[in-house]
């Protein structure tokens, strides 16, 4: 099988199937050089697909990856990032090993075909040349015949007149014998050119023609097997990926693997747990009998002898805020007393353990100026003591801060776990915030009522009507009308009403009740013209049907 002996006398053909050949490659190129572009944008756009959905540093959702769950899609946002690069390793692998290397070849190939063609056509001027000499030999031979044929005509008739002088015959016959001459030259001549042409057109068909052939054949044949084996490595490319990838997806089936829905349920208790205990059974109240309604003893009260007053829920208000009651959304006060005491005690903690690493941060910088200031001592030329005077001082400085502030931490964190007294009754009630969502109730027995910083009072309490209901507010502060006045009520306690809804009261203060506590934990009062919200434990209410507003 040889393009040389089978297409001879094809030569246009090849020079346009070798040229498709070529384009064909050249498409494969680009095919691949496509490919490489979807796969550097496959990987970048995973890339920022994962950076999308990482945690914010410093945020709410880096403490949301605490839980199991969260660490498990972390995990695979990580192994994302791997798998992303993975397919940043194909694009670059078929860049160098398929698209630049076939790139150079394909200029080979094009210089190669192009000296073959040459070649070809070469030789295809050459034996046209020569078929031109045959052609002008051949034509001149037929007109030296003819020549020749006429002067012997011409002769043999000035030969035969008798009219002719013997001079013009003899001038006839050497006519003729120069024109025999010219055609027998002329004969040799073509067969001369003729022998030199057969062996020129044998040459070019047997030998030069199947040479060229043979080598377009060959270079044809290269050209296939190249693309042929760069379609293996095509393949390879993305097999030698195939191993990692599937690491990268047998860590997130890992991952899964390791969500635990019991230590995530663990997590929400320790995060969101308060510390409160569930408020008692709502005493039966008769109303049979006229007198006045004090608040139960076993009802959202004070236990008896806790140095400060136990904060409880009332049935389905449990730490459910008005509408109009809006969270404080000024600096939370440094102790973290808006929080339950629960989540306080953990905040605290945090914060102690922080100013414990910063101080150990300042210690250890204090040793290493130490340690300096006495080389300066032992070597001077090193440098003057005198100048780490000033640096010592201000670390050591900086270590009694820390020391002062983690000891005022620790205190706080003390009173918390009950190791130390409960902290005095104005900075209990310092954040306004916590006792909206925490309301704290009152004892109904004198001589147990306990003022939130654990001391007594003793004056008279009256019990106040407590029903755990499930009330919906409608915009209460929008009646037209103000309410009538039910009863009236003594501070207890200074209140800082600082939420929306609420109002502040002073310690001994008398003011109107217009709407009782509806299990809540909050009273309704009012000062002249203003009204607001209370926490029904702040104030002893004397509820009467013949009171009046003024």
């Amino acid at each position: 099988m040889s393009w040389g002996i089978e297409l001879w006398d094809q030569f246009d053909n090849l020079e346009k199937h070798t040229q498709w050949g070529i384009d064909i490659l050249e498409k494969y190129i680009k095919f691949v050089k496509e490919r490489t572009e979807i796969e550097l944008s496959y990987a970048k756009q995973l890339r920022n697909l994962a950076k999308k959905y990482q945690p914010k540093k410093n945020s709410k959702e880096e403490e949301e990856y605490r839980y199991t769950a969260c660490k498990a899609f972390l995990a695979t946002l990580n192994e994302m990032n791997d798998y992303a690069g993975q397919h940043e390793v194909i694009s670059e692998n078929m860049t160098s090993h398929i698209t630049v290397e076939l790139a150079r070849y394909v200029q080979e190939l094009k210089q190669e075909r192009k000296s073959y063609f040459h070649d070809g056509r070469k030789a295809q001027q050459h034996i046209e040349i020569c078929w031109k000499q045959l052609e002008s030999s051949k034509r001149r031979f037929e007109r030296d015949c003819k020549e020749a044929d006429r002067a012997q005509q011409y002769f043999e008739k000035m030969d035969a007149d008798i009219n002719v002088t013997k001079a013009d015959v003899e001038k006839a016959r050497q006519q003729a014998q120069v024109r025999h001459q010219m055609a027998e030259d002329s004969r040799a001549d073509y067969s001369s050119i003729l022998q030199k042409f057969n062996h020129e057109q044998h040459e070019y068909y047997h030998t030069h023609i199947p040479n060229i052939f043979q080598k377009i054949q060959e270079m044809e044949e290269r050209r296939i097997l190249r693309i042929g084996e760069s379609m293996k490595t095509y393949a390879e490319v993305d097999r030698q990926v195939i191993p990692i990838i599937g690491k990268c997806l047998d860590e997130i089936v890992k991952a899964a693997e390791s969500i635990d829905q019991k230590n995530d349920s663990q997590l929400v208790i320790e995060a969101y747990k308060s510390g409160f205990e569930p408020p008692g059974d709502i005493e039966f109240e008769d109303y049979t009998q006229p007198m006045k309604r004090t608040v139960s003893d076993n009802s959202l009260s004070n236990s008896r002898g806790e140095g400060k007053p136990e904060l409880k829920f009332g049935g389905k208000s449990k730490g459910k805020l008005w509408p109009f009651i809006k969270k404080n959304k000024g600096a939370a006060p440094e102790d973290f007393s808006n929080l339950p005491p629960e989540q306080r005690r953990k905040k605290l903690q945090q914060k102690v353990d922080e100013l414990n690493k910063e101080i150990q941060k300042e210690m250890d910088q204090r040793d290493a100026i130490t340690k300096m200031k006495d080389v300066y001592l032992k070597n001077p030329q090193m440098g003057d003591p005198a100048s780490l005077d000033h640096k010592l001082t201000e670390v050591s400085q900086n270590i009694e801060k820390l020391r002062l502030e983690a000891q005022k931490f620790e205190a706080w964190l003390a009173e918390v776990e009950g190791r130390l007294p409960a902290r005095s009754d104005q900075a209990r009630r310092q954040s306004g915030m916590y006792e909206a969502q925490n309301p704290t109730t009152v004892n109904n027995c004198a001589q147990d009522r306990e003022s939130p910083d654990g001391s007594y009072t003793e004056e008279q309490s009256q019990e106040s009507e407590v029903k755990v209901l499930a009330t919906d507010f409608d915009d209460e502060f929008d009646d037209e009308e103000p309410l009538p006045a039910i009863g009236t009520c003594k501070a207890l306690y200074t209140f800082e009403g600082q939420n929306e809804g609420t109002i502040s009261v002073a310690e001994g203060e008398t003011l109107y009740v217009i709407e009782e506590d509806k299990g809540d934990g909050w009273t309704r009062i009012r000062r002249n013209e203003e009204e607001g919200y209370v926490p029904t434990s702040y104030v002893e209410v004397y509820l009467d049907k013949n009171a009046k507003d003024s």
